[in-house]
């Protein structure tokens, strides 16, 4: 395989990504607060996809074709359908914005297993550890909700999912998305999403509690969420790597928890305080892995390279 492209991110892109990115929780959950989650979802995802179809339409970029065609879908249904769903779904549940973004914070820990799996990258010593932080930042995240319902409740499993489908989404779309426009990406992501969202709003109550509130909110969630978060993210996998992309979640949850806290007036819990220092340590010592492996990739000169899941295409 051919070793990717170790361009650095630039920090207006990380900034950008981390902001947008964290905002969406809150936004989010002021969305689900108004109305039922699938209508969120199905408003979130349809006009998403109808504003970057335009963008992609006016910017004359190239849609992708055949078997890419077909590699979008999946990385969409993963990053999007699968992220979202059970993400609004647990908030609904009662999952404070703070919760859910420490969870989905471990996507650099389960990035680096799947990117061991699925694109050969050895893990290390270090890795290994960050992989074990993680965990524990999750469990110690989730403590109170553990205590309280005396194991695994369904949020916490809802989160999980939401969680596993934006890593191996991520993986996926670096393994065969590459090449493809960050524009049409982004807009077959949110198009191809908006299906599932349909059917399960479909099977589920379809409700709005409070008009002007949700107007505010979905509108917060399309804009600054759906289509610049989103397109910033599949950008930034395509140009740097799913593994760097990720360590932007070290900063996101605490970033998260601020705006939550701002927006919504929900305080974080000792648990999920302590999750969130444990999570960046271990988001800390996996990236500080993966900058020294690439550094080892770079200078070697001989023998086959594997592709890292750290770093772009």
């Amino acid at each position: 395989m051919v070793l990717m492209d170790s361009t650095r991110m630039p920090l207006t892109t990380a900034a950008a990504v981390t902001f947008f990115y964290a905002v969406g929780y809150p936004i989010g959950a002021l969305a689900v607060a108004a109305m039922t989650p699938m209508a969120a979802l199905v408003l979130r995802f349809g006009l998403a996809a109808a504003i970057l179809i335009g963008w992609t339409v006016l910017a004359r970029a190239p849609w992708p074709r055949g078997a890419q065609f077909g590699h979008v879908v999946v990385a969409g249904l993963l990053i999007q359908a699968v992220q979202f769903c059970c993400l609004y779904e647990a908030v609904q549940l009662g999952a404070p914005a703070v919760l859910c973004a420490v969870v989905v914070a471990m996507n650099p820990v389960t990035t680096a297993i799947l990117g061991a799996a699925f694109l050969r990258e050895p893990l290390g010593l270090q890795r290994v550890v960050a992989l074990v932080l993680g965990v524990v930042a999750v469990l110690s995240a989730c403590a109170v909700r553990l205590v309280s319902t005396h194991g695994v409740d369904p949020v916490i499993l809802l989160l999980v999912v939401a969680l596993l489908g934006l890593s191996a989404g991520g993986v996926y779309q670096q393994r065969f998305c590459a090449q493809v426009d960050f524009r049409a990406m982004s807009a077959m992501q949110n198009a191809v999403a908006l299906i599932p969202a349909a059917v399960l709003a479909g099977c589920t109550p379809f409700a709005v509690h409070d008009g002007p509130k949700a107007a505010i909110a979905v509108a917060g969630m399309v804009l600054l969420n759906a289509t610049l978060a989103v397109s910033l993210y599949v950008r930034a996998i395509s140009k740097h790597g799913v593994g760097a992309v990720a360590m932007l979640f070290a900063v996101i949850p605490a970033l998260a928890g601020v705006l939550s806290w701002l927006m919504l007036g929900q305080r974080p819990d000792a648990g999920v305080g302590v999750g969130l220092l444990i999570g960046g340590l271990a988001c800390w010592l996996n990236s500080r892995a993966l900058r020294r492996h690439r550094a080892q990739a770079g200078h070697s000169t001989s023998g086959p390279q594997p592709a890292l899941a750290g770093v772009g295409r």
